[in-house]
């Protein structure tokens, strides 16, 4: 019989991720096991939703169900699966169970089953005992019987979640495609599980329901795209298009034509008619990232849509309507722009109407443990590696360091140490390979304070000249020509009172060349 505090669970009004989380730590005591695992079968691969025995990281790892041979059989069959202790295959947990960090699992026991929901499997659930012969007939049997019970704690999350979601989010509408609303891919996976992100998302989960502009405001790195591609999701039109727009990239000689089209003889080469993006996204949502970058004469036209719904090709004569939905992102100060007059102030009301502040990656806690969890999963598999994971003394690191380019410097970072880690002598791609923090090489394990959206990162001063010395000191080449590039950049931006496309014109340079380049400096 199963144990009342279990049962209870299941009549409790309780967040799916406590439900499930409790039923992981309960089944680990019951079978006297090291390890137990809740994962969620997503395309083609597994995501953990609960861990017991594990490493915290192992939450964002994503186990692609083609790489791990022990996952795939137990998702295959629709009893009890056990692997004998001698197995020869690979365990997916290799290093992550939290009582033998960074070592090999030794010869074990492991069972596990598949979990149905409605008929279709909805993901595994995992055993591991580290003492041969934890699993024998009765443990089995058992596990046959909490089977049924994981599939209805499951099942009435989905339940409770579906309830809660017809409360804030309007029905499909006739003709809307419902698999629209699911999002399978796990590239666009927003991993996490900090406080403050869960405001976020819920925040976003209510706004997604309007039709008002959104603003999506954070540094750069913190996944703003991500942000805006859940919106979309979570809207009403979700089963229509979703344009997305990178404004920096826009030449401005071309930024009109790119975002609201042209007629055929506009301009020198505009042979045909073409659709801009606001047309392709018409009944949809148009992404605007980097709106902060949008020539001034375009920003006036851009306001006119969103006044009236109304776009002009150029060259047309006529304007045409469209339903569109703007959720524009940038990581600069828009106010401190309108205030400089390189951004219309009547466009920044029309587009912040919601404004979003996406917290930086400093402020999300253990987050940046799942996330490096997801990004060395994919190092794993993209190197070949039988297990990639982080030392103790890495993950402090990992939770100290200031993260100043948000996610996208973590991913690059475990990137580089996988490779790093790969390229030393004696390291086998069959072994268990642990990241060091000499390997993450990260600048300062010291948090810093946090710097405003779109600030220039601190330099440290020059050192003075020797006494007596009248030109500049000697150093790298390199360095001086930085230096000098960054003054000339900084003198034209204050002449054009920010406006970066007037200050490329002033340096005779390619618009888009220029912001690469600043970004290089530290400018950006």
């Amino acid at each position: 019989m199963l144990e009342n505090p279990v049962l209870a669970d299941l009549a409790t009004d309780l967040p799916q991720a406590v439900r499930l989380q409790r039923l992981a730590a309960h089944l680990r005591a019951r079978f006297r096991c090291g390890a137990v695992a809740l994962l969620q079968l997503e395309a083609d691969h597994l995501r953990p939703v609960a861990v017991d025995g594990l490493v915290p990281e192992a939450l964002g790892r994503r186990f692609a169900v083609s790489q791990h041979p022990r996952l795939a059989a137990i998702l295959a069959r629709g009893e009890v699966t056990c692997f004998h202790h001698d197995s020869q295959l690979p365990d997916p947990y290799d290093g992550l169970l939290d009582t033998l960090v960074g070592e090999p699992l030794p010869v074990h026991d492991c069972m596990g089953t598949r979990l149905e929901v409605d008929g279709k499997p909805w993901g595994v659930l995992t055993l591991d005992a580290l003492q041969t012969g934890t699993f024998g007939e009765d443990a089995r049997a058992a596990l046959a019987g909490y089977r049924v019970l994981a599939e209805a704690a499951v099942r009435i999350s989905r339940l409770e979640r579906e309830v809660q979601a017809l409360r804030t989010t309007p029905p499909l509408r006739a003709g809307d495609d419902e698999r629209g609303a699911v999002g399978g891919d796990a590239d666009q996976e927003i991993v996490g599980q900090s406080a403050p992100l869960l405001r976020l998302l819920h925040e976003l989960d209510v706004v997604a329901a309007s039709d008002l502009p959104v603003l999506l405001l954070g540094e750069t790195g913190v996944g703003k795209e991500l942000f805006a591609r859940r919106l979309h999701r979570q809207s009403p039109r979700r089963s229509k298009p979703l344009v997305h727009v990178n404004c920096a990239a826009l030449p401005e000689s071309l930024a009109e034509s790119e975002l609201f089209g042209h007629v055929r003889g506009a301009f020198s080469g505009a042979v045909t008619d073409r659709p801009g993006r606001f047309e392709a996204a018409d009944g949809g949502t148009l992404f605007l990232d980097e709106v902060g970058e949008l020539p001034l004469p375009v920003q006036a036209k851009l306001l006119r849509t969103l006044q009236n719904g109304e776009i002009q090709r150029l060259g047309a004569d006529r304007p045409r309507r469209v339903h569109v939905r703007v959720i524009a992102a940038t990581n600069r100060n828009l106010r401190e722009q309108v205030t400089a007059g390189a951004f219309r102030a009547d466009l920044y009301h029309r587009l912040s109407v919601y404004p979003v502040p996406i917290p930086p990656l400093r402020e999300r806690g253990n987050d940046v443990l799942l996330i490096a969890g997801r990004f060395l999963e994919l190092n794993r598999a993209r190197l070949g590696l039988r297990s990639l994971r982080l030392s103790s003394a890495a993950q402090e690191a990992l939770r100290r360091y200031a993260w100043p380019g948000n996610i996208r410097e973590l991913e690059h970072v475990i990137s580089r140490a996988a490779l790093k880690a790969l390229s030393r002598s004696g390291v086998n791609r069959a072994d268990i390979v642990t990241l060091e923090p000499a390997l993450l090489d990260l600048e300062s394990n010291t948090a810093v304070p946090p710097a405003a959206a779109g600030a220039t990162p601190a330099r440290p001063p020059a050192p003075p000249p020797p006494a007596g010395e009248t030109g500049p000191a000697p150093g790298p080449l390199r360095d001086v020509v930085d230096a000098c590039q960054r003054a000339h950049i900084s003198a034209a931006l204050g002449r054009c009172q920010g406006n970066w496309a007037q200050a490329a014109r002033m340096l005779e340079v390619d618009a888009s060349n220029l912001h690469k380049l600043a970004r290089r400096l530290g400018l950006k």
